[in-house]
């Protein structure tokens, strides 16, 4: 009787761990691919080093990112807010353009979560150094190649795309500016 409740124990605790493996496994998985269009001459803006769309190129879609905690880890990456920036039209939140030196971010669809993060903050922590961000716009994982997403790529789903004010807040020098590794928090 006693090895049968040990190996019912086991079994049970066994299950469990197998579940919460088999969830955290499935946290985000990639919702299809668009093919990539050739942008019209002149209408991609590769400020920044943005990447431009190549045709029929097969670019990853996410409706998801992964979730959300304390610590939860993301790649920072440059955009320009501003009128004429790379990040193409005004903000989603707030239909407006914020200057480069105002600390802004968008995030990758899931985290943007339908503009439920809309003007709140996150505090981004990176390079041994840490900054509050509002959050202004969606970094789009759904969908891109197109003129409304300045015939950029869509973007990964763990994305913190920042204006120059964090990069320059966080002390990263001018020449390794592009892609951070870093983690963020609500704030």
């Amino acid at each position: 009787m006693k090895n049968q409740i040990c190996f019912t124990s086991f079994a049970f605790f066994f299950l469990l761990l197998t579940k919460w493996f088999r969830v955290e496994a499935q946290t985000c998985k990639p919702s299809g691919i668009i093919r990539g269009k050739k942008p019209p001459p002149g209408q991609c803006n590769q400020m920044n080093d943005s990447d431009c769309c190549v045709q029929s190129k097969p670019y990853t879609i996410y409706k998801c990112s992964p979730p959300v905690s304390s610590h939860t880890k993301a790649k920072l990456t440059i955009n320009s807010f501003q009128k004429g920036g790379d990040g193409g039209g005004p903000s989603e939140c707030d239909n407006k353009y914020h200057p480069d030196d105002t600390p802004v971010v968008a995030l990758s669809t899931g985290w943007f979560n339908n503009k439920q993060r809309c003007s709140n903050y996150i505090t981004i922590y990176g390079n041994g150094r840490s900054v509050k961000a509002k959050v202004v716009d969606e970094c789009d994982s759904t969908t891109g190649c197109d003129a409304d997403h300045d015939y950029q790529p869509p973007c990964s789903n763990n994305i913190v795309d920042a204006s120059k004010a964090i990069w320059k807040a966080l002390g990263v020098p001018k020449s390794d500016w592009g892609k951070l590794d870093i983690y963020w928090s609500d704030a």
